[in-house]
């Protein structure tokens, strides 16, 4: 197979016969060969660019093509760096099981991690047992939903905790900038459409699912998992491990059963407060990372479209736009967007009583009203919670009970105009911009949530980022806080080669919660190496 990639054609709907064949002329003119030795291609990745959206915006393509006599073609093309030989992106799984361990693998949490490492074993025999806190996804999104409707929070089963992790109630991204020499990030896409996603997301730039869609996949996903012999186990949490010599011998659930077992994926999520406490209680070997606080921005989506896309703003072949920004402010501190959602809305997404915490959420449509995206900062331990491995969880739990005193005590959010947050005064009154977040917004100050240097830093981006895109520091957008469990605040440390907790022998902690993943793809692909190193753990044992 040859790959060509700045393969570029005028703006169309790439799903329509004519743009196929407008592809196809375009390789037989880039490799110069004639249609009968061009056998096939398919579309590795396409993207957009919209640098002169004023006048035009292009497609750009990654095509992976098979043609009569490769060899001739690629010596014809040698000096042109962007016609090579397709790398192989095949997914090669770890050894077959030659019988089921008489001691399960378990595997603790049910987010992208957990299902990725759970389908690997699954589908190489060795039969995992999979532990999740909270509910299945039907069950999980009733409960969701009534604390977005009713201000009624279920502290197992949330945005957070059930099934799907806290990936499900987002935007379904399905991009990342992990380092991925081996491609697995494909294979989680592969697994993902082989469930029922959208075939497109394996080629289009920054693919996404959506929530109500990803839920169906995920629900699938898991019911090959148990047709293949593994047991997924809900409501079922684990409040301590058995350890002995320095080695995991067992998992303890709630309920008071016991799972011995000598190989445990910690595949947590990153609001698995009580866990950390009980891996510290064990000293499981843990340690401080940065991650970010915020809040969560709201403009009219439309804004955001004719400021990136120009002319071509509303294009069904573009669709809704997005942004990333960052600002290096005087003071030192970092500004920058995260997690930003085109059409999507403000979700409540605390897992904890008398708290509030933001996230942001679209559908597959992307055709909400605004765009919504985290405005953050990066914290420090060294700086901002020096301590111990839990001195983050302690920041965050704080800025989140203040967030729900600012908020009215009913889950209600803290919000704030752009405008007045600028001035440094409390907000009164809305303008044109609705917020999306339910149960709703209580205007105020949100100056007292975040430390007031950050606050500063804010306070100077906004301006920049209205520079970038017209309209962005507009008095009437909407901040909404507080955006607090962007990542992990530590991480569980592993050696790099067998992936191991570096003082816990059998205990694979890995995903968000661990400290090494930061989303859906990354904390899949993630879970696929973890199922990699239990599997040869176990086959060297049989």
């Amino acid at each position: 197979m040859i790959r060509i990639t700045e393969l570029s054609l005028p703006l169309g709907d790439p799903t329509e016969p004519r743009t196929q064949d407008a592809l196809r002329r375009a390789i037989l003119k880039r490799l110069r060969i004639e249609p009968e030795e061009l056998i096939r291609f398919t579309v590795f990745k396409r993207s957009h660019d919209a640098r002169r959206k004023e006048r035009e915006i292009a497609f750009i393509y990654i095509v992976d093509v098979e043609v009569e006599n490769s060899t001739r073609v690629l010596k014809q093309h040698r000096d042109d760096r962007h016609i090579f030989v397709a790398p192989d992106t095949r997914f090669h799984p770890p050894e077959r099981a030659l019988h089921v361990p008489h001691e399960r693998p378990v595997v603790v949490g049910f987010g992208p991690c957990g299902l990725f490492a759970a389908l690997v074993l699954a589908q190489q025999g060795y039969a995992p047992i999979v532990l999740e806190r909270g509910r299945d996804v039907r069950r999980r999104t009733q409960d969701t939903w009534g604390l977005w409707r009713k201000h009624l929070l279920t502290p197992e089963s949330n945005v957070q905790f059930g099934e799907g992790g806290a990936g499900l109630f987002s935007d379904g991204k399905l991009y990342s900038q992990i380092k991925d020499p081996r491609y697995l990030g494909r294979q989680v896409m592969r697994e993902f459409v082989r469930a029922g996603a959208p075939p497109e997301i394996m080629y289009v730039n920054k693919p996404h699912i959506g929530t109500f869609r990803l839920t169906g996949v995920v629900a699938r996903m898991r019911q090959e998992i148990i047709d293949l012999g593994a047991e997924v186990r809900f409501e079922s949490k684990v409040v301590d491990l058995i350890i002995e010599d320095s080695a995991v011998r067992g998992v303890v659930l709630d309920n008071g059963d016991v799972i011995a077992t000598r190989h445990v994926v910690l595949a947590l999520g990153h609001s698995s407060r009580d866990t950390f406490r009980m891996l510290a209680q064990r000293e499981v070997f843990m340690e401080p990372k940065p991650f970010a606080i915020g809040f969560r921005i709201e403009h009219p989506q439309s804004l955001i479209d004719r400021a990136r896309l120009g002319r071509f703003a509303g294009h069904p072949a573009i669709g809704a736009a997005d942004y990333k920004l960052v600002h290096h402010a005087m003071n030192g501190r970092s500004v920058y967007s995260f997690c930003m959602c085109p059409g999507g809305t403000v979700v409540a997404a605390t897992s904890e009583l008398q708290r509030v915490v933001t996230n942001g959420m679209s559908q597959y449509s992307r055709n909400e009203r605004n765009a919504n995206a985290g405005i953050v900062i990066g914290v420090d331990p060294k700086k901002d919670f020096p301590g111990n491995a839990l001195a983050g969880i302690a920041l965050q739990e704080k800025i989140e009970s203040l967030a729900f005193e600012l908020g009215g005590s009913d889950y209600s959010a803290p919000a704030q105009l752009v405008g007045d947050f600028i001035a440094g005064q409390a907000s009164t009154s809305l303008g044109e911009v609705e917020p999306s977040y339910k149960p709703g917004v209580t205007l105020t100050d949100l100056a007292p949530l975040l430390p007031a240097d950050a606050i500063a830093a804010m306070r100077e981006a906004l301006p920049i980022f209205g520079q970038q895109i017209r309209g962005f520091d507009r008095d009437d957008a909407v901040l909404t806080g507080v955006e607090s469990r962007t990542s992990s605040p530590l991480r569980i440390t592993r050696d790099p080669e067998s992936l191991q907790s570096i003082n816990v022998q059998g205990l694979y902690p890995g995903g968000e919660g661990a400290g090494y993943a930061g989303g859906i793809l990354s904390a899949g692909v993630d879970g696929i190496k973890l199922a990699e190193a239990v599997a040869r753990s176990l086959h060297a044992q049989e």
